[in-house]
Formats: structure tokens, sequence, C-alpha cells
């Protein structure tokens, strides 16, 4: 019998802070060479979205994640992601669960935005603000609270950013420039327009770019980004489906311009230089971080008396 995790399930058993400190030691057990990952499948559906296979070992086990990305599902009243991961012992390959894929993405998603701005935000920043009230900027704005900050919403349906706002007891901010000036920004959008042109940031500003997660997306125009001190969640995957992929090809950056989180997080490179330097974070979602939340509701399938499954 095998635990099935549905959402409901997985955000029962992993709080916000939980997943920050679950996704922190998955970068550093990933940098320092204790965790594998193979490069992500995509099986391209466009215009509408695409699939994602999403495969990883560590800690004793080994999951894939199968899970879509359709961001015009939530006009047709069905989520954006679905899916599953799928957990297994790595010693001898049985399956050990199967959780709902929606969740722990969004769980995974917005600790990934929130520990990169505290790791690379200026000391002494006060304002934060998510772009995008949907299933993972709600996440993002989650956990900004859970770690005592707060945190204004901005999305282009301002009925969407109340509701999201009222239920987290976060704030909406008064318009999209408003939101964009945070000190702490996240930008959680499907990556179809660019919101930050040249000239846009202000010095000391940290943002979280998460969006821009596959082929042809952008959330920065390449003439800002390459203006920033550049930090990404894994050089390979973002240099080919990422923000960076449009500034790599244009030969506007290199490899040695920027700095995978992880390599921070392990104390073997460095954030932030300095308070005036802006900061950018280009997020693709690693398979790595799937594991870490998978792992961390299996602390709890007992407790929570997860149903289970027969195999």
């Amino acid at each position: 019998m095998v635990p099935l995790f549905t959402a409901g399930h997985v955000q029962a058993a992993v709080s916000p802070e939980r997943a920050l400190d679950a996704v922190r030691e998955a970068f550093v057990a990933y940098r320092r060479g204790e965790w594998s990952m193979p490069p992500q499948v995509y099986v391209p559906a466009y215009p509408a979205g695409d699939f994602r296979a999403m495969p990883v070992l560590g800690a004793g086990h080994a999951s894939l994640k199968w899970v879509t990305s359709f961001p015009g599902n939530p006009e047709r009243g069905v989520p954006t992601v679905t899916g599953l991961v799928l957990l297994s012992d790595a010693s001898n390959g049985m399956l050990g669960a199967v959780l709902d894929a929606g969740a722990v993405t969004a769980l995974r998603t917005g600790a990934a935005a929130v520990l990169a701005a505290e790791a690379l935000g200026r000391s002494g920043a006060m304002s934060a603000a998510v772009i995008g009230a949907g299933v993972n900027g709600q996440a993002a704005a989650r956990t900004f609270l859970a770690r005592g900050r707060e945190v204004a919403l901005w999305d282009i349906d301002r009925s969407r950013a109340e509701a999201a706002a009222s239920e987290l007891g976060a704030s909406v901010a008064v318009s999209r420039d408003e939101a964009l000036g945070a000190d702490l920004l996240v930008t959680m959008t499907p990556g179809h327009e660019v919101l930050l042109p040249a000239g846009s940031l202000r010095p000391g500003q940290h943002v979280s770019l998460m969006g821009a997660d596959g082929p042809g997306k952008a959330e920065i125009a390449v003439d800002e980004l390459v203006s920033t001190r550049i930090f990404c969640d894994d050089w390979e995957q973002a240099s080919h489906n990422g923000e960076l992929v449009h500034a790599f090809e244009a030969g506007a950056l290199t490899r040695e311009q920027v700095t995978e989180l992880g390599a921070v997080l392990a104390g073997e490179a460095e954030g932030r230089l300095s308070d005036d330097e802006i900061t950018t974070f280009d997020s693709t979602g690693l398979a790595i971080q799937d594991l870490a939340i998978a792992l961390a509701a299996m602390e709890r399938a007992e407790e929570l008396d997860v149903p289970t499954l027969p195999v």
C-alpha cells in the first residue's frame, strides 16, 4: 500500500517554512554532488502549454514529476498545473508515495522565490511584492508571510488579487508600478510579457523571476537583466529554458556572469556584494525541489492518516 497525498494532504503536511528549509537543503545537497538531476524533458503542446518530465535521485530516494503547464486553463475553470510526483526507494526501486504535482510545485516554487529573496536581498529590505496572484503567486506570498514579512499582491485581474490577499492576510498593491518597485520582488506570471524593460529596476532591488520556466518565455528585457548581478537555480537548465537563454543566445551573457544559488547557500560563492547592487534570480524550477517537498511530506504521512493505494 502506497500513501496518496492529495493537494490537501500535501498542504497539510508541509508548511511554507518547512518547504523553504527543505528546498534550501536540496540546493546545498545538489551543489555538493550528493543529489543528481538529469535534464528535465519538455513535451511542447504550444500554443496551449507543455508537458514536463522531471527526474531526480537523492537522500536514498528517486522521484519523477510528470506535470503540465497550460496558462489558459484557469479561464476554463481548470488548473494551470496538474500531474503527479512519484517517489521511489532508491535501494530497491519500490514505489513509496504518490503526490499531487500542483501542490508540490506551488510549495517549492513559493519557497524558492522567497529563499532567493532572503539570500540575495539587501540588508534592511522592507517592502515585498508578488506579481501574479495565481496558485504559485499565492504560495510565494504565503511564504513571505510565514517568514514574518508583509507582502503586497498585484494581478492583471484585480479581483483575483483582492480575493487572494483577503484569504492570506496580505495587501493589494495600488498599481503594478508600485508592486514592481518593491525591495523584494517576485514575478510569477505566464512569462509571455516583459514586465521589466531596460531601466526599470532601481539600486538595491532584488527580483526573483519565476515565470520564464520554458522556451520562449521572458519577464525581463535582456538589457535590464545583464545590468544586474545574476543568479540562477541551475545554469544548464536556465541557459536553455529560462530568462538567461535570451541573453546567452544574443551573446550578451557568459557563464562566468551567472552564479548558481546553491553555490551561495553552500558558502562557495558570494551573494549580494553591496546594498546598491541589483540582484536577479532566474528560476526554471528543479526536480531537486520536488523531491525535497515529497520527502518533507512523507515525514507526516502517518500523523495525517494519508490514504493509501494498492500497488
